[in-house]
């Protein structure tokens, strides 16, 4: 199985479409928010199943805040990540949250910044921004590819 991930599209589509031609064949969309709604815009374009979460610039939007997909590979919950850490420990909230519902992996966005760290067992991955890189000057997203009880996450840059 193969996923693609986005975050931080923030109403810009371009660069999203454009890795959706160069990754290949994908099974699903997963959108870490700061829009929703773009999220639902790529399904309804495409036909893919899509899971999407609310970020901190989605306003008076109404969808999930997390969501949790349990795949063969293990639980992933998708967040956008703003709520996510406690004073003192970057991922505080999310590793709690990760431990209460025995996710391997936590899908996040918000920084607008690529991030795959393990902390305690659990892998959280930041496919950084779609529309408005800050590590870089070219757009990121992910892929993560579910092989039996693995998930392989790798991150790619989108051509401008």
């Amino acid at each position: 199985m193969r996923i693609i991930v986005f975050s931080d599209s923030h109403g810009n589509l371009k660069f999203a479409r454009r890795a959706l031609k160069e990754s290949g064949r994908v099974d699903f969309i997963l959108h870490a928010g700061d829009h929703y709604r773009d999220g639902l815009e790529l399904a309804a374009e495409t036909g893919l199943p899509v899971h999407a979460v609310l970020g901190n610039c989605d306003g008076f939007d109404e969808g999930p805040t997390e969501v949790f997909l349990e795949t063969e590979g293990g639980v992933i919950l998708l967040v956008h990540g703003h709520t996510g850490g406690m004073p003192g420990h970057r991922f505080g909230k999310l590793l709690a949250r990760a431990g209460e519902c025995g996710a391997k992996l936590v899908v996040f966005g918000h920084t607008h910044t690529v991030e795959m760290i393990k902390e305690s067992g659990v892998l959280f991955f930041n496919p950084g921004s779609i529309s408005r890189p800050r590590d870089q000057t070219r757009p990121s997203y992910g892929i993560l590819e579910v092989r039996g009880k693995e998930i392989i996450p790798n991150i790619y840059r989108v051509l401008k």
